[in-house]
């Protein structure tokens, strides 16, 4: 696993970082200019791994859904064969969206604006060709779907990039994917994507969610709600000490511009932590899965899966929060002060009822789009982009918490650091 990179000195358009005075400083107008979107789009989103999917929200040979990444209409499906794809969801003909449905099984795909077909394999397939169109009409690929440049999977979790010159997915990944093991290795069966997607939008700029999917600093406060239920439900004051959280929780810079927090927080986990209020069946179910770990992973692997909370964030806008669920969670800027936000809940397949519903009930009651959390966290985002309008006057934020510290805390915001040195590193360079 990588370490944190030390401060350095650099004093660029948007990123400032000052070696000898320990600050890191972020220039507003990242977050409120056109431009800077723009850019953006050229040099990160068009030239990053971006996730798409779960294998297992397709389980079937012919199932396909339909999912905007990057910017980018996409069609990602399996073929007869089995086999996961990825194409450009507009036609060749005039551009209008081949599939419409969100999900589906289907052998070939049709236009609704001229009939224009096509089979899973993304080949023309119209029975007819006109008589005004030449033989050699369709025999070169030109009418076929466009492929994405580049699909690649790590763990049942599939990205794409449209960058056909990308390195491979796992070398991106870096450190990442040792975290994406942690994640996959839960199940001897495998894992899911359970309950539906969660898709809402956020008057703010994306990186204010890149920020906040890793900032420990704020929640004691802007969810001072959910820790005070929390303290209920856990048996008092007496038992839950909250500020001892920071100082055994770490920080750990992935590489590439992912980031990920580590820690063992007093909540239960589906995954083999259980709390009292969950009584003695969740505590059998508890002993039972820690068994199978061990056996299938062995003690000291086991301990760090099951005991431990994970935060992560993979660059450039994809989140997996390993905590009192599994939350796989994207967002894309529509504007600089727009983005939308999708999200999704993973499961080991084939887990008892009882375990499932309480992952589920963790998976809407924190960070659901009405939860305890996310409502908090949209209001302090959307706070924060309606401040930058006085970046004129105050055009600097502040990210140097924990800048000297070694190991850093959950709580410092070198998780912050590591994304911003990544995507200055794209904006900047050539």
């Amino acid at each position: 696993m990588a370490t944190l990179l030390k401060p350095v000195g650099y004093a660029g358009r948007w990123v400032r970082e000052d070696a000898q005075a320990a600050t890191f400083k972020v220039n507003r107008e990242a977050f409120t200019s056109q431009e800077v979107l723009e850019r953006e789009r050229e040099r990160i989103f068009d030239r990053a791994w971006l996730y798409l999917g779960h294998a297992s929200e397709l389980k079937r040979p012919n199932d396909f859904l339909t999912r905007s990444v990057g910017g980018q209409e996409l069609i990602f499906n399996r073929s007869r064969k089995g086999e996961y794809q990825a194409f450009i969801n507009v036609c060749p003909h005039r551009g209008a969206q081949v599939v419409r449905e969100p999900t589906g099984n289907a052998i070939s795909f049709k236009c609704f604006y001229h009939g224009w077909a096509f089979n899973n394999n993304g080949k023309f397939a119209t029975k007819s060709r006109p008589l005004t169109y030449p033989d050699s009409f369709d025999c070169n690929g030109s009418v076929d779907l466009v492929r994405v440049p580049r699909l690649e999977s790590y763990r049942d979790f599939f990205f794409v990039s449209y960058d056909p010159a990308i390195q491979p997915l796992v070398e991106y990944l870096a450190g990442a994917a040792e975290i994406i093991d942690l994640v996959a290795d839960q199940s001897p069966n495998g894992m899911e994507i359970v309950g539906g997607t969660q898709e809402y939008s956020i008057r703010a700029n994306w990186k204010l969610l890149v920020e906040n999917s890793n900032d420990g600093f704020h929640a004691p406060e802007t969810h001072e709600t959910y820790f005070g239920y929390l303290v209920d439900e856990l048996g008092g004051p007496e038992a839950v000490d909250f500020k001892s959280l920071d100082q055994i929780s770490l920080i750990h810079d992935l590489g590439n511009g992912h980031a990920t927090t580590e820690a063992r927080a007093p909540w239960g986990r589906p995954i083999a932590r259980s709390i009292p209020t969950w009584g003695e069946e969740g505590k059998r179910a508890e002993q039972e899965m820690v068994a199978e770990l061990t056996a299938r992973v062995g003690p000291e692997r086991a301990l760090r899966i099951a005991d431990r909370d994970r935060n992560m964030g993979i660059f450039p806008n994809l989140v997996i929060n390993d905590i009192l669920a599994i939350t796989v969670r994207t967002f894309y800027p529509i504007a600089p002060d727009l983005m939308a936000v999708r999200s999704w809940a993973l499961a080991p397949v084939g887990e008892a009822p009882e375990t499932r519903h309480r992952r589920l009930n963790n998976f809407l009651e924190f960070l659901g789009p009405g939860g305890f959390a996310t409502p908090d966290d949209v209001e302090a985002l959307e706070s924060a982009q309606r401040g930058y309008a006085s970046s004129k006057f105050a055009p600097w934020n502040d990210i140097s918490r924990g800048m000297l510290r070694s190991p850093p805390r959950a709580d410092d915001e070198a998780q912050m650091r590591a994304f911003w040195r990544e995507w200055n590193r794209r904006m900047e360079g050539e």
